[in-house]
């Protein structure tokens, strides 16, 4: 919105030094300042807030929760993705051009697994029903979002020509095609698996980001990280000369995600400020639906969506964490009559915390590699 009036009174007054305002990086820059005072200042009023409605956390019961305990958070408001959601979004519709699509696709995914999270929060919370909202209605929110931004990138006009096409590394040209079955089936088939894969990763990512959701400052520490990295991405496959540089596809009009993804990164080291340990407030699903929506639907808009198992490795190795505990248990159960355990707890983070490790260097450790695994990434894309 800034932006439009900004450009409005350069056109129409030509005053000097507003020109800066044109450039997506200058916008991007504002984007990140004003997610960060909206988070801080923002945020402090609304954790207040939800201190007074008693809108707090509760601890976790069953077996597993004589091995870990955290009755020490009980009562921490939570639901406070509100704030990370209002600096992110806030932020976006203030500076970035709000007449670009992809804008509007990231902010829609945001909003939409934000909805749902906060539901979820809402429900469990307030009205005290620890089920929450049910997990096949949760699904099929990330399935129905999936299938309808694959299907509309099918048909985007601007990707003519590159509509399933996609980056990797490891491969002479650095990218390849959806569109494998084309010569078999003789028609264009590329949609067969595009629409699954995109599907399944925007489901996956925002799950993995929600299973993650355990420790103070974990998520959103790992997260702004991954946001940091998306910068780096965004740079390249906006821009055409340094797409054409490192042998990457180029993505006419991308370059606009740079405000989104420079405020997603502000959004999260503002919410740090109050998520850090000890947390004085935890996002709840609201902001890690909405979190894991906003990371794979950028790398999905940007084509890096087969980047993200290294990108976010942390929350892979969470997710398959719980996988494979839940494998494990099922069949020695099944086998033995008794469930055994890969894990002391699952996700992998209760694992440490199980052993005696401090929460704290659990998060800072897991902050780390996840640094190193953005780096590794950007390295990817130099690599053909």
């Amino acid at each position: 919105m800034l932006y439009f009036l900004l450009s409005w009174l350069e056109q129409t007054f030509e005053p000097p030094g507003f020109q800066v305002f044109q450039f997506t990086t200058v916008r991007a820059s504002l984007a990140a300042g004003t997610a960060l005072l909206i988070g801080l200042f923002a945020g402090k009023r609304i954790i207040r807030w939800l201190r007074r409605q008693q809108i707090g956390e509760t601890v976790r019961e069953g077996e597993d929760a004589g091995v870990v305990s955290h009755a020490h958070k009980a009562g921490t408001p939570t639901m406070g993705g509100i704030i990370l959601i209002l600096a992110l979004c806030g932020s976006t519709l203030l500076w970035g051009d709000l007449t670009n699509v992809y804008v509007w696709l990231a902010l829609g995914a945001t909003l939409w697994m934000g909805a749902f999270g906060f539901a979820d929060d809402y429900i469990k919370v307030v009205k005290k029903d620890k089920e929450g909202v049910a997990a096949r209605v949760k699904l099929a929110g990330q399935l129905s979002l999936g299938v309808l931004m694959s299907i509309f990138l099918l048909f985007w006009p601007a990707l003519h020509g590159i509509h399933t096409e996609t980056s990797i590394p490891f491969v002479p040209n650095g990218t390849i095609n959806y569109d494998v079955l084309t010569p078999v089936l003789g028609f264009e088939a590329g949609w067969i698996i595009y629409i699954p894969v995109l599907t399944f990763i925007l489901t996956g990512v925002s799950n993995a980001v929600n299973l993650t959701d355990g420790l103070d400052g974990l998520t959103t520490g790992a997260s702004a990280f991954v946001a940091l990295g998306l910068i780096g991405m965004v740079l390249i496959t906006g821009n055409v000369n340094l797409a054409e540089f490192v042998n990457d596809v180029y993505v006419p009009g991308s370059g606009e995600l740079l405000v989104f993804v420079a405020a997603m990164a502000a959004a999260c080291f503002g919410f740090l400020w109050y998520n850090g340990f000890p947390a004085q407030v935890f996002m709840g699903d609201t902001g890690s639906l909405a979190l894991g929506a906003a990371i794979a639907t950028v790398a999905i808009l940007i084509k890096k969506e087969l980047y993200l198992p290294v990108l976010g490795g942390i929350f892979v190795i969470e997710t398959a964490s719980v996988i494979i505990q839940t494998i494990y248990f099922k069949y020695t159960k099944r086998k033995h009559g008794e469930g055994r355990r890969v894990f002391k707890m699952a996700p992998l983070h209760h694992h440490y915390e199980a052993l005696g490790v401090h929460e704290n260097k659990i998060v800072v450790r897991f902050w780390i590699i996840t640094a190193l695994l953005v780096i590794l990434t950007l390295v990817l894309l130099r690599i053909r």
